[in-house]
């Protein structure tokens, strides 16, 4: 996102009092506390947005390792792996 704003770097005083006095000139001094507002607005939404999404990605993730925990086999008291015994079968 910073790499939006590298142009406002080279931009001095100067340049940037000529801006405001276009917006002024251009929106007038009433239309600029509303745009100002809706900006505000918007920016809220966003944060809010991208809140919800970081949310339900870190719910997904939590319903995910606790779905791996209760699939995992229980551990006899002793601590040693189950032993799997295979009995042979006749071929006929």
């Amino acid at each position: 996102m910073l790499t939006i704003f590298l142009f406002l770097d080279s931009l001095g005083g100067g340049e940037l009092l000529m801006i405001m006095i276009f917006i002024l000139l251009f929106f007038g001094a009433g239309k600029i506390p509303d745009l100002a507002r809706g900006l505000g607005r918007g920016m809220r939404e966003f944060r809010d947005a991208m809140g919800g999404v970081q949310r339900e990605i870190e719910d997904s993730m939590r319903e995910k390792e606790s779905r791996k925990e209760n699939q995992q086999p229980a551990q006899p008291a002793d601590g040693k792996p189950p032993v799997i015994e295979q009995k042979d079968q006749e071929i006929q």
